[in-house]
């Protein structure tokens, strides 16, 4: 059964051109669940029915894992038996009754526009890393992108004098613009503190670290974190809160929904109209908590 899974994070990554962050959570979940059908004595795929599968959801729940986690390991499993479907190694998709539980979408954390500027306003940049972090975070909250995105984003890949940028996954290319506040800041990095950083190095990535070599997720978040203690935001910020951010300050501010959609780089218009509601939640939670009669 491992060398099965195996050959399928292997078509994934070669064939699907799924992102790094599906591959790595589809594996864990799918080796997870080799695990536990080993402990049931169930060694190959051919041996895996429904009972197998429906057990193994019950044993999910006695760990009481989230619903979020759950349906997206029932997402890997439904994905895996289609493949060994396809490829004609099992007959019937023992997974295809399994149904995913109902997942709660939370509200996502919007800064106020207060916040952003105040977070913006804590680099240093008197010195190379500072002009780095300001170019990072204007352009992270001028785009909305991932923070994956943003530290595989290359040199090539950004347009300064037509003011946007390429984001290219999973086989994938989307253009999206940016502002003045963030060209003024790409530009003074690239012009002043790139190949300060770089040093000896060459790199085709626009952001580097101190030691010019490619910026990492853990680097960038520490970084991000730091700021935002300097900047006395008690509320936890992620990169992806600045992409929640931009969104909802985009659609407050009359973007239509659609665009906002092709910038996000959402498959499914419905996890772009979450943030249509940001406002409507801000004020329930507010009645809710103030309300004698709620």
């Amino acid at each position: 059964m491992r060398d099965a899974i195996c050959d399928f994070i292997e078509y994934l990554r070669n064939v699907k051109k799924a992102s790094y962050n599906t591959e790595v959570s589809y594996s864990r979940d799918l080796k997870k669940m080799a695990n536990y059908l080993e402990s049931q004595g169930i060694t190959t795929i051919e041996q895996v029915n429904t009972t197998n599968l429906n057990s193994y959801m019950l044993h999910l729940e006695r760990e009481q894992l989230s619903p979020a986690t759950v349906s997206r390991s029932i997402a890997a499993i439904h994905a895996f038996f289609q493949y060994e479907m396809q490829n004609g190694r099992v007959k019937s998709d023992p997974s295809a009754g399994l149904t995913p539980p109902k997942v709660e979408r939370k509200i996502p954390e919007i800064m106020s526009v207060q916040e952003v500027d105040l977070l913006m306003r804590q680099p240093d940049e008197k010195s190379p890393k500072g002009i780095r972090d300001k170019a990072m975070l204007e352009l992270l909250y001028a785009t909305g992108i991932r923070v994956s995105e943003l530290i595989h984003l290359k040199l090539t890949e950004l347009n300064l004098q037509m003011g946007y940028i390429a984001c290219r996954e999973s086989g994938k290319e989307r253009i999206v613009p940016f502002g003045s506040a963030a060209k003024k800041a790409l530009e003074r990095y690239v012009k002043e503190a790139r190949n300060i950083l770089l040093g000896v190095h060459e790199s085709e990535y626009l952001f580097v670290n101190c030691s010019g070599t490619p910026m990492s997720r853990q680097g960038f978040w520490k970084i991000l974190k730091g700021y935002a203690k300097s900047a006395g935001i008690t509320t936890d910020i992620t990169p992806h809160t600045l992409r929640h951010s931009f969104a909802a300050h985009l659609l407050q501010n009359g973007a239509d929904l659609r665009s906002v959609q092709e910038m996000l780089g959402h498959s499914d218009i419905s996890t772009t109209q979450m943030y249509l509601n940001v406002g409507v939640y801000k004020i329930r939670d507010v009645y809710n908590r103030a309300h004698p009669r709620k």
